[in-house]
């Protein structure tokens, strides 16, 4: 099976890489959710509600609503503040970049003694390029363009999600958790996981222009579709 892949690239000021990867991770996963089954007995059963909360991002002009899950907030929390720290050591002339990726998967079975398998169904790449701005004004500036481009970007993932080019069928309660992530007590996403890279991001030690990055992503992503 091949995972579909959507690409996203945002630049945003140092101070503003959580939020908003927060921010588009919260908007897929709140498309990849479900609420808690509950059988009665094989092949018949209830699906709980899904609670939401409107979140106002403190540095982005931008409000995202997010799956009403402490526990699944957390997961996320951790990925992307490891994510950001490692971003701002990666930091050359005040500029770095790296990719963060939300992918989401199904398990099949494998006979004894292999683990199971994991296939990915859905990837989502989020490149993310810092800049360290140096004035306050291009600081509001940065503010105020974050959020209107990460709400351009969060249509785009709402129109893509509808798609449901595929999606995988709901199993059956003995094989429930080769699909959905069951050990949350609130919610029941699909199983996913969240990991990032930092490669060859074009610098040559001495240019401090965003735009190299930019094009050197826009090149690597080239096969795939771009949000």
């Amino acid at each position: 099976m091949n995972a579909h892949s959507y690409n996203i690239e945002i630049v945003v000021e140092c101070g503003q890489v959580e939020e908003s990867v927060l921010g588009i991770f919260h908007s897929i996963l709140l498309h990849r959710s479900t609420g808690k089954f509950h059988y009665r007995h094989e092949g018949t059963y209830s699906v709980g509600t899904v609670g939401t909360n409107d979140v106002d991002c403190e540095f982005v002009d931008f409000t995202y609503v997010a799956v009403a899950s402490n526990a699944l907030d957390a997961i996320l929390r951790k990925h992307v503040g490891a994510f950001r720290e490692q971003l701002e050591q990666k930091s050359i002339n005040g500029v770095a970049a790296g990719t963060i990726s939300l992918e989401f998967f199904q398990k099949r079975r494998n006979r004894w003694p292999f683990n199971d398998e994991c296939v990915p169904w859905e990837v989502w790449n989020l490149q993310v390029i810092e800049r360290v701005l140096s004035s306050e004004n291009e600081r509001v500036v940065a503010r105020e363009t974050a959020g209107a481009r990460l709400a351009e970007k969060v249509a785009s993932i709402v129109e893509a999600v509808g798609r449901h080019e595929f999606v995988p069928k709901m199993p059956t309660q003995s094989d429930l958790s080769l699909v959905f992530e069951t050990s949350l007590a609130d919610v029941q996403p699909y199983l996913f996981k969240v990991y990032h890279t930092f490669g060859n991001t074009g610098f040559s030690g001495t240019s401090n222009n965003p735009n190299t990055v930019g094009s050197t992503v826009r090149r690597l992503f080239r096969d795939t579709l771009t949000l």
